[in-house]
This record gives structure tokens, C-alpha cells and sequence, in this order.
């Protein structure tokens, strides 16, 4: 290569050099102008707070255009005739497409909150949910109330997956609601897909995320693959997120919504007294205390269901066996038995024993047999 070609590839090199300079420092500007403006909506955001009692009440009211159809599939769909507390302004707000968080105690209806829209918006809600026997529990409810719904997860056969992805993927489709765990969305492409072709053809109207305090490094049950779910905003531009919880505190809260990119949303927070509920302490006799067990069943609970916590998988079991060996009908449940026969022990406890439009009204006993660590139990 000559000495004047050479040159003239350096002054090449040397110019390209300074136009990625200029560009560079317009980014630098760009990236200051947004921060100043993130820092403006945040700080509009906090002074925009209102109290609980004034926010309930703004969304609360029978106004909106499709109050007059909530009511109606409350009671024609869901055979209930008025809405539990904050309910009403839940689904109301997430109905005018706003962000939401839920704070409500375990059995205060949280499920109804995405249940109601995702038939009122006629569309598909995307309902992410960690605990696979809750799922089990609403669709065999969804089903038993006519509403079309699926899961998607390991067990699904191939004519089911193929069923699904075009039922969500057609904008005229019945099928209402699709749930999902974190870790399905997290290591399948092909859902995602999915549910892009779903947005794009205008099905995919809300997406509900149970459990949302899994999210947050600071919660007391952060699971890793929910830190995947800070795509949803992003890739599903224009569809509400919808956030529920039974337990969150502030620092948890703020650390969701920096996650999910809700700092905008509204947040409900319910009551957390509980008058059905009795808590008593009961010291244990012997390490082997089974027979105890019996005897408080048989003498306090007697032809009532009940659920009994305990600390590992092995205790579940041996306690189990020994329940049945004193009489009782028992059977062990963790996350570990082969899908098909926790299905069939789910199925059993859940639907046969009390089922589950009734679960809360009959299951009249919750014993631990020693401080719970864990979600494993026997039910009894």
C-alpha cells in the first residue's frame, strides 16, 4: 500500500473517530434530559399520593360504563351478589386500563380482581402464577362456572399446547384466561411468541401477576425467575399489569414497581383482621405425636376437613401413614409426588372433601406439626 493511501485510510479512521464523538456527547445530552425528566414524574408521581380512603372511593363507584356488566357477570357467571371489599375499585381500575397493585389478605377474592375483567374486556388475561395447586384449584372452578381456561406447563400434551396457542392467538376465541408460572415464561420463547401474535392481533387485554412480592430481593420468597417478568412492559406495550399480594411492606412495594416498571400504579391495601380465624398453641406431649393429633381431630374437628403443615417431605409422609393406621383418611402433598398423583391428592382433599366454591367455609382445621418452612402438607 502506497504512502498516500495509507494516509489517506488514517484521515478516514481519524474523521469517523470525531463523528462518534459527536454522537456520543448527543447521547450523553439525550441521557440527561431523560433523567431529569424520569426525576420530574416520580417526583409528580409521590405528590400526587393520595390517602386509601380517598382513592377507594374515587374508584368504587357504579359510574363507569361497564359497571352496569360487572354486576351482571357477578351474579349470572360467578353466583355472588355484591362484590367483597375493594374489589369493585380493583377491577375498575384495571378496566380503565391503569397499572395495579393488590395488597389483600389471603381469601379476601383476590382472583376475582382478573377473573370479572377478563371477561368484561372479552380478551385474554395472561395470569402468572407460582403455585401450581392454586392453579388447579381455579381452573377446575373456572370450568365448573363455564369460563374457558387453560395452563400451560409440562404435563401439557402436545394437542393441548397446539389448542391453546391458537385459541389465544385468534381475536374471536372464548378462551379468557391463560396461566402460566414464572419459570414457563422465563425458558419458553414459543409462549412469548405467542403472546406477541396475541397483542398484535388485539387479544391480549391484561396481565395478572399472583404472588407479585416474589419479585423483590427484599421479599420474604424472592424467586429468581420472577426477575424475568421486568420484560412484560416493555414487550407488551399498552397492557395493564395487574399485581397481587397477600403480604408486601413499603420497601418490598417500591422494589416491585422499580422491577416491573409500575412506579405509576395504583395500590389498593385491604384489611388483614381476620375474625374466623382462632390461633391457639398447643405444647406436644411426645416427639411421636400422632395419637395427639387423632385425638384433637376426633374430639374438636370430628367429620370436618382440616390441613396439617409440616417441616419436611419425610414427616408429611410418615404422618400420613400413621393417620391412616389411627383411623383417619389421610393423604401427603408436596411438590415433589409425580404430577399425576398430586393431581389425584389434590383432587381428592380439594374437590371431593371440600369443594372448592365451598373450601373456606369447611375446611375448619389448620395444625402445624412443627414451625413450617416450607409448603408442604398433609391433609387430613
Amino acid at each position: 500500500m502506497s504512502r498516500k493511501k495509507i494516509s489517506e485510510e488514517f484521515l478516514e479512521i481519524e474523521d469517523e473517530i470525531k463523528s462518534i464523538e459527536v454522537e456520543i456527547n448527543k447521547l450523553k445530552r439525550r441521557k440527561s434530559l431523560l433523567v431529569a425528566k424520569k426525576e420530574q414524574i416520580l417526583a409528580r408521581i409521590s405528590a400526587e399520593d393520595v390517602d386509601d380512603t380517598t382513592l377507594h372511593s374515587q374508584w368504587e363507584n357504579d359510574q363507569f360504563p361497564w359497571s352496569q356488566e360487572a354486576q351482571s357477570v357477578l351474579e349470572r357467571v360467578f353466583k355472588l351478589q355484591v362484590f367483597r371489599p375493594l374489589q369493585k375499585a380493583v377491577i375498575n381500575a384495571a378496566m380503565s386500563k391503569e397499572d395495579v397493585i393488590v395488597i389483600m389478605n389471603t381469601g379476601g377474592g383476590k382472583s376475582l380482581c382478573y377473573q370479572l375483567p377478563a371477561l368484561l374486556m372479552k380478551g385474554l388475561t395472561l395470569v402468572v402464577s407460582p403455585l401450581v395447586s392454586l392453579v388447579e384449584d381455579q381452573l377446575a372452578q373456572l370450568d365448573k362456572l363455564g369460563i374457558e381456561a387453560a395452563t400451560l406447563n409440562q404435563n401439557s400434551t402436545k394437542e393441548e399446547v397446539t389448542r391453546i396457542e391458537r385459541a389465544i392467538t385468534d381475536k374471536n376465541s372464548s378462551f379468557r384466561l391463560l396461566y402460566v408460572t414464572p419459570e414457563k415464561l422465563a425458558k419458553s420463547k414459543r409462549i412469548m411468541n405467542k403472546l406477541e401474535k396475541s397483542l398484535d392481533v388485539g387479544f391480549l387485554k391484561l396481565i395478572a401477576i399472583d404472588e407479585v412480592h416474589c419479585c423483590s430481593q427484599w421479599g420474604h420468597d424472592f424467586r429468581k425467575d420472577y426477575s424475568f417478568l421486568n420484560v412484560l412492559k416493555r414487550q407488551f406495550k399498552g397492557v395493564p399489569i395487574l399485581g397481587l399480594t397477600a403480604t408486601a411492606t413499603q420497601k418490598v412495594l417500591d422494589d416491585v414497581k422499580e422491577m416491573l416498571g409500575m412506579q405509576s400504579s395504583i395500590v389498593f391495601r385491604a384489611g388483614f383482621n381476620r375474625p374466623n380465624l382462632k390461633y391457639e398453641v398447643i405444647h406436644r406431649p411426645s416427639s411421636d405425636n400422632a395419637e395427639e393429633i387423632v385425638e384433637i381431630i376426633k374430639n374438636r374437628f370430628h367429620k370436618k376437613s382440616g390441613i396439617i403443615y409440616c417441616f419436611s417431605r419425610k414427616d408429611c409422609e410418615e404422618l400420613a401413614k400413621k393417620l391412616k393406621a389411627l383411623g383417619l383418611s389421610a393423604y401427603h402433598y408436596h411438590a415433589y409426588l409425580e404430577p399425576a398423583k398430586r393431581s389425584k391428592v389434590h383432587e381428592n382433599c380439594f374437590v371431593v372433601i371440600f369443594p372448592i366454591r365451598n373450601a373456606r367455609h369447611k375446611c375448619k382445621s389448620i395444625l402445624e406439626k412443627l414451625v413450617s418452612q416450607s409448603e408442604i402438607c398433609s391433609a387430613a
